[in-house]
């Protein structure tokens, strides 16, 4: 339950619009909703601003299902990730505005407010094409949540004037994602050029000695440049949702 759906609730109440059982019963699921196998935080979105997201990997279509069948019960955002084309077919079912992006790997549901235009940009930036999976999870958790969200994608240090060429765009921004695999030169190269923290994304793409996302983790956490922030390898859902927090507390102030 998100912040206008309980002040909804709580100003129907003051105004007569609902008798204090009818209140209550709307109220019943908060803060948790216990599905059985899962207890949903209906809560969190009071707490940090942002609903809980569901992580699909390792659940069944099934389980998957009744997750998000709750969650769009309430009305509150909608975001699924690391989901399948098997996963979507089970609950697309439930909602004709339920989307898939099979590159990110991520259900949304589409036709909200969408990312709010007055919101400081968020940068995401890729090395390479092979990148571009991970950036669009990060691209589409920071959009689901109110950020506005530039691309550039394919600009690493192997021909490093095609990121000096985008350099006024990202320097717009509140916040960068870079995102590279091989030796994760990327952040640090971004790191050294913009006033604004970086958040480093490490991929698992590369040849043997890069050890599936290793040799970037560890050379973006060795960074020399300061502002260098780094998250888990592949994990573009954690930048995605910590440049937006970056960036909604930036359009604050």
């Amino acid at each position: 339950m998100d912040r206008e759906r309980l002040a909804e609730i709580l100003n129907r109440y003051k105004e007569g619009g609902t008798d204090l059982p009818g209140a209550m019963e709307e109220l019943r699921d908060f803060p948790t909703s216990d599905l059985g196998f899962a207890q949903l935080d209906t809560h969190r979105s009071l707490r940090q601003g942002y609903p809980e997201v569901v992580y699909c990997a390792g659940k069944t279509p099934q389980r998957l299902e009744a997750i998000v069948a709750d969650i769009l019960k309430r009305g509150s955002k909608l975001l699924a990730t690391r989901a399948t084309a098997e996963h979507f077919e089970q609950v697309r079912k439930l909602s004709e505005a339920l989307v898939f992006d099979a590159e990110s790997r991520t259900i949304r549901l589409a036709g909200g407010p969408g990312p709010d235009p007055l919101s400081t940009p968020v940068a995401v930036v890729t090395a390479g094409t092979s990148d571009i999976p991970v950036a669009e999870e990060a691209a589409i958790t920071a959009e689901v949540f109110g950020s506005r969200v530039v691309r550039i994608y394919d600009v690493g240090v192997a021909g490093i004037h095609r990121l000096l060429f985008r350099l006024p765009e990202i320097r717009k921004a509140s916040v960068v994602i870079a995102i590279a695999g091989m030796e994760g030169a990327l952040a640090s190269v971004v790191g050294g050029l913009v006033d604004v923290p970086v958040i480093g994304v490490p991929t698992s793409v590369g040849y043997g000695a890069h050890f599936a996302g290793l040799a970037p983790l560890l050379a973006m956490l060795n960074s020399c440049a300061a502002g260098v922030g780094v998250v888990n390898i592949d994990n573009g859902f954690g930048a995605g949702y910590l440049a937006s927090l970056i960036s909604r507390g930036a359009s604050k102030g």
